[in-house]
């Protein structure tokens, strides 16, 4: 079993008016198989959180750690952090303009493994998964993210979450934008992700209805840079039901 330590963890960006604190002292431990949803209002720090922990340079990490059994995510780059197991589905998906996504995947997959994976295998799993997605098989020779559609994006990064098979997703606000049936279509391959690879998942959603579809086993709701309350799933209804209003009161 795999876990995912945050600690104490404040985090600074730098805006207009000057250095800004968006987390506040964050604590939260996911381990393997687990399923954390995080909600909250606009403005909480909940994207903040995804991307400190996957490294981006805009966050800086003033006090606290992350660790991934132990070992200090904060020392490793970007790509350690991938080849360590640690995945971001991001919010908005950034295009690579003369990349395709079959060569795109296979690079990823060969940069985590250390060697590329057979070709005959490989390309039945990404065939398999593209049509568990419901992804055309022309799909693989589109420049990655160019000119998708919402739904496509967000279907591209789950189809790595299958393929790259890490141990902890980060999913960014991965219900924005869906309809209805990509909401499922999406849903579903995250809990085969899941369920094959026992993977341990951290959600940021401002809404329950993802929530239908990928059951949390912890819920949290983020305030102000920190969590202002935990519970299970019974949560995420009371929020539904009552919104943030009386938490951003307390702040």
């Amino acid at each position: 079993m795999s876990v995912l330590e945050i600690k104490n963890l404040h985090v600074t960006v730098e805006t207009e008016q000057g250095v800004k604190e968006i987390l506040k002292g964050v604590d939260l431990t996911i381990r393997s198989g687990e399923i954390h949803a995080i909600m909250g209002p606009n403005g909480s720090g909940k994207s903040t959180l995804a991307y400190s922990i996957a490294g981006h340079p805009k966050y800086t990490v003033t006090e606290g750690e992350i660790l991934l059994d132990g070992e200090d995510v904060l020392a490793m780059s970007v790509d350690e952090r991938a080849r360590a197991g640690l995945f971001l589905a991001m919010q908005y998906p950034v295009e690579i303009p003369g990349v395709s996504v079959s060569n795109f995947l296979r690079t990823a997959k060969t940069a985590i493994t250390g060697e590329a994976p057979a070709l005959r295998t490989w390309i039945k799993d990404v065939r398999e998964s593209m049509e568990n997605l419901r992804m055309d098989a022309s799909f693989s020779e589109r420049n990655v993210n160019e000119g998708f559609s919402g739904g496509e994006k967000k279907r591209h990064e789950i189809l790595q979450l299958e393929l790259l098979k890490p141990r902890f997703a980060v999913l960014d606000e991965t219900d924005s934008g869906l309809d209805v049936d990509a909401l499922k279509v999406v849903s579903e391959g995250v809990n085969r992700a899941h369920k094959a690879n026992d993977l341990g998942v951290l959600l940021i959603t401002h809404y329950t209805r993802i929530l239908n579809y990928i059951k949390p086993d912890f819920v949290h709701v983020f305030v102000a840079g920190k969590v202002a309350e935990e519970g299970g799933a019974e949560l995420a209804e009371r929020l539904e039901a009552e919104g943030y209003d009386r938490y951003v009161k307390a702040n």
